[in-house]
C-alpha cells in the first residue's frame, strides 16, 4: 500500500478521501487554492500545499507538489483534473501511480461520440444518434433531420451538464448547434459535437464496474439517477427501482464483460438511458462518482479503500460471488443555493447535521465557513439507507427536517417537495420528473 498520497482535490470529496486513507494508514497531502484557504478538510490532511489563486486545473502544478512531498500517488477524486487524459499520463510519466484508469482508458471515453460506437462491439447499443462527429453545421443539419426532432445536441468532451441543447423542432436546430458548439469550444476546448435522439420519459440508470486493468472485472449493481434539473443529477438511489430482473442481469452481465474485454483499471460507471424496457449506452465515466455513497451502503463496501487497493497492487481482490447487494440506499445533494436555483455562497452562520440510524453525511461544512463563490455550489450529500426503499425515504425525510443551515440558503426544501410526491414514492419517475411534476 501507499505511504503517502496528494490528494488533487477540494471540499468534501477530498475530505472523503483524505478519511479513506486514515484508515489504510497513509499519510495525506491536501492541496489547495487561496480562495480554500480556510476549507474545512484542510484540518484533518497530514500536510497541505497551495497551489493556485482559485484554481485545480494546473496539472503540472498537481505532480510537482506531489514530488516535493514524497507522494506515491495521486487521487484525483472527481471533477477537476479526473477524467483528464493527459493528467493522469502526466502523473505516471513522472513515475506516480495515478488512481484511476489509464490515460488511454480516459481518452477513449472522454471522446463520447467514439465511445459509442465501441461499446456496440460489446452488446450495449446507445441512444439513436449520430454514428460518429458531426462537427459542421450543414452535415449536422442533414443528420438531424435524418434522427427526427425532438433531439440533443451534446458536445463530444462534454460533462456536467454543459455543452448540451434540446431541439424540438428544425427551425431551432442552427442556432442551438451554434450555442453548443461554442460552451464546448469555451470549457472543454474542443468543437466536436455528436446527435442523439430524445428520449422524453427515459429513466437514467448507472452501473458501477471495478476493474483490476488485467481483464478482470466486477459490477457493484445499479443505481437510479433520473431526479436530474439540467442534466444534473439532485438524487441518487441504490439499488434501480421497478425494473424486470432479467433486464437488468442482461445489463449488469453487459457492463462486465465490456469492463474485462477493454481491461478496464479501477472504478468506473457506465450511465444508460432506459426507456420502452430498452437499455440504451449515454457514456461512462471514468471516476468515482459523487453518487458512490449509495452503491457503499447496499454493498457494505469502500469504493476508495477499493480504488488505492487496486492501483496499489494491480489486482483486485473481490470476485463477483463475494458481492452482495443489501436494502435500498438514497442520497440528496444539498447545494448551496436559493429558490431560483443561482448558487448561494456565503457565512455559514449555523449548523446542524441529521444522524441516527442509517444516516450519512458526506460534508465540508462547519459552522464559520465561508462557502467561496468560485465554486460548484454542492455543498453536502445526505444519505439514508433501509432494508427496503419506502424505509429509506423515510428515513431522508426525517434527515431533511433535521438539517439546518443558517446565513446560506440551500435546496433542502426542495428535496422534501420530491420525496413527498407520490409518484416518486411509486419510483414512477424519470429525467423530466422535476420540471414537469415539482417546478
Amino acid at each position: 500500500m501507499f505511504q503517502r498520497v496528494l490528494i488533487a482535490n477540494r471540499g468534501e470529496i477530498a475530505l472523503r478521501i483524505t478519511r479513506a486513507c486514515r484508515e489504510l494508514g497513509i499519510r495525506t497531502v491536501a492541496v489547495y487554492s487561496r480562495a480554500d484557504a480556510e476549507s474545512p478538510h484542510l484540518r484533518f490532511a497530514d500536510e497541505v500545499v497551495c497551489i493556485s489563486e482559485s484554481s485545480y486545473l494546473d496539472a503540472d502544478a498537481m505532480v510537482v507538489a506531489a514530488k516535493n512531498y514524497d507522494c506515491e500517488a495521486i487521487h484525483p477524486g472527481y471533477g477537476f483534473l479526473a477524467e483528464n487524459a493527459s493528467f493522469a499520463a502526466l502523473v505516471e510519466a513522472e513515475g506516480l501511480a495515478f488512481v484511476g484508469p489509464t490515460a488511454e482508458t480516459i481518452s477513449l471515453f472522454g471522446d463520447k461520440s467514439s465511445a459509442r460506437a465501441m461499446v456496440q462491439s460489446f452488446g450495449l447499443n446507445p441512444v439513436p444518434g449520430s454514428s460518429g462527429a458531426v462537427n459542421e453545421l450543414a452535415h449536422a443539419k442533414k443528420v438531424a433531420d435524418d434522427i427526427g426532432f425532438p433531439l440533443m445536441v451534446k458536445a463530444a468532451y462534454g460533462g456536467g451538464g454543459s455543452g448540451i441543447r434540446v431541439v424540438r423542432e428544425s427551425a431551432g436546430f442552427e442556432r442551438a448547434f451554434a450555442e453548443a458548439q461554442a460552451e464546448s469550444i469555451m470549457l472543454f476546448s474542443d468543437g466536436k459535437m455528436y446527435l442523439e435522439k430524445l428520449l422524453e420519459r427515459a429513466r437514467h440508470i448507472e452501473v458501477q464496474v471495478v476493474g483490476d486493468g488485467a481483464g478482470r472485472a466486477i459490477q457493484l449493481g445499479s443505481r437510479e439517477c433520473s431526479i436530474q434539473r439540467k442534466h444534473q443529477k439532485l438524487i441518487e438511489e441504490a439499488p434501480a427501482a421497478n425494473i424486470p430482473a432479467d433486464q437488468l442481469r442482461t445489463l449488469l452481465a453487459l457492463s462486465v464483460k465490456m469492463a474485462e474485454g477493454i481491461q478496464y483499471r479501477n472504478a468506473g460507471t457506465l450511465e444508460f438511458l432506459y426507456q420502452d424496457e430498452e437499455f440504451h449506452f449515454i457514456e461512462m465515466n471514468t471516476r468515482l462518482q459523487v453518487e458512490h455513497t449509495v452503491t457503499e451502503c447496499v454493498t457494505g463496501l469502500d469504493l476508495v479503500r477499493l480504488q488505492f487497493e487496486v492501483a496499489s497492487s494491480g489486482e483486485l481482490r473481490l470476485s463477483q460471488d463475494d458481492i452482495c447487494l443489501e436494502g435500498h440506499a438514497i442520497e440528496c445533494r444539498i447545494n448551496a443555493e436559493d429558490s431560483d436555483f443561482r448558487p448561494n455562497p456565503g457565512l455559514v452562520s449555523e449548523l446542524e447535521l441529521p444522524g441516527g440510524p442509517g444516516v450519512r453525511v458526506d460534508s465540508n461544512l462547519s459552522r464559520g465557513y465561508r462557502i467561496p463563490h468560485q465554486y460548484d455550489s454542492l455543498v453536502a450529500k445526505i444519505v439514508t439507507f433501509d432494508t427496503a426503499r419506502h424505509g429509506a425515504i423515510v428515513r431522508m425525510r426525517r434527515a431533511l427536517d433535521e438539517f439546518r443551515m443558517q446565513g446560506v440558503a440551500s435546496n433542502s426544501e426542495l428535496h422534501k417537495r420530491i420525496l413527498d410526491h407520490q409518484s416518486f414514492r411509486n419510483a414512477l419517475i424519470d429525467t423530466n420528473f422535476l420540471q414537469r411534476e415539482i417546478i
